[in-house]
């Protein structure tokens, strides 16, 4: 089956919105790795007003050949990718870009059959995007499977990644990576909770 993975940069309170407030730079060996993962992808999870952000840049780029090779590539891969934009009524229209649907789900009920037969379709792993609103709505609905999070040196205020989740997730680190920017990848999965009696405080784990 397909796995839905979440890779995106944060802060280290776990702030997503608005990154032009707090991402100091991306360095080459830090694109470098976020296009390998962007490479195992053929579908790009989004809501409406960052594919619009997204539509706005990436075919230029590709038209001008515009930034790094790096870059390049990444711009070949966004316009390739099948693109599913998220909405909850469907009212307005969407910029037309290569490969692009709008899906309306006006319930999480609705979204959630959406993704989960999305995901048993054939096809390469897909990537939850943006914005900050509609991953949280995924996320809430535990169908993340694998998290790739880069983490900035920063604390900000601002919309925070866990916010609507309800419950406690436990996750598995995976592997972990530092780069010259002083940015941390971190990349988890999903772990079942141990069936096991809770202590009582703290300091009954440490006896």
């Amino acid at each position: 089956m397909r796995k839905i993975v979440l890779q995106m940069m944060t802060t280290l309170n776990g702030r997503l919105d608005d990154p032009a407030a707090w991402v100091h730079d991306v360095v080459d060996d830090q694109y470098r790795e976020i296009d390998r993962i962007y490479s195992s992808y053929d579908t790009v999870l989004v809501g409406r007003t960052t594919y619009e952000e997204m539509a706005a840049y990436w075919p230029r780029a590709l038209a001008e050949h515009a930034g790094t090779e790096t870059n390049q590539v990444m711009a070949e891969r966004m316009n390739t990718y099948r693109k599913l934009v998220f909405s909850r009524s469907g009212d307005d229209p969407v910029t037309e870009w290569t490969n692009t649907e709008q899906v309306v789900v006006a319930t999480d009920d609705e979204l959630a059959a959406y993704l989960e037969d999305l995901k048993s379709r054939p096809g390469r792993d897909i990537h939850l995007s943006g914005g900050s609103s509609f991953a949280r709505s995924v996320l809430a609905l535990g169908l993340v499977d694998e998290f790739y999070f880069f983490v900035y040196p920063v604390v900000s205020p601002g919309v925070p990644w866990f916010s609507e989740i309800s419950d406690q997730r436990d996750l598995r680190l995976v592997s972990t990576e530092s780069y010259g920017n002083g940015v941390v990848e971190v990349h988890y999965v999903p772990r079942e909770r141990a069936d096991a009696p809770r202590p009582d405080s703290f300091t009954d784990m440490l006896a």
